[in-house]
């Protein structure tokens, strides 16, 4: 009967500990640029970021940055936020917030589950009106005398 209750102890906290270290607290979604993006770690190698949301502070009266750091793990939205990197656009990310940090997961709680990119605004095209093009008359270059 011992064994039996050990076991059911043992499965449950094993439930747990799967349920923590892979579960999310919550799920949400910032925007901004992304203004840092490098691999880190000695043996487990997670990529890490900073997303600058910009902002207004009321008590100051000045536009003061806010900085959010996040923690990447899949290749699909590593590549998406090189490419947010390298062009400098504004994007949203959707995120998850762990539990708990482990080391081999990342620096933070918030890991990034996808980029969405904002659509590119289409410019109307304003039809220009046709000016003719003057109208040049040939010189005669040859003189008569």
């Amino acid at each position: 009967m011992k064994k039996l209750i050990l076991i059911i102890v043992l499965l449950i906290l094993a439930f747990v500990g799967w349920y923590v270290s892979t579960g999310y607290f919550s799920s949400g979604e910032r925007a901004g640029t992304i203004s840092k993006l490098s691999e880190r770690g000695y043996i487990f190698k997670t990529n890490e970021g900073v997303l600058n949301e910009g902002g207004y502070s009321g008590e100051t009266g000045t536009l003061t940055p806010r900085y959010w750091d996040f923690s990447a793990i899949e290749d699909s939205v590593v590549l998406k936020l090189k490419s947010a990197l390298s062009s400098g656009e504004r994007i949203t990310l959707v995120y998850h917030e762990k539990f708990l940090k482990f080391p081999w997961n990342g620096d933070t709680k918030y890991f990034i589950i996808d980029v969405l990119f904002l659509p590119k605004r289409v410019e109307p095209v304003v039809p220009q009106e046709i000016i003719p093009s003057p109208v040049t008359t040939p010189v005669d270059t040859t003189e008569t005398i």
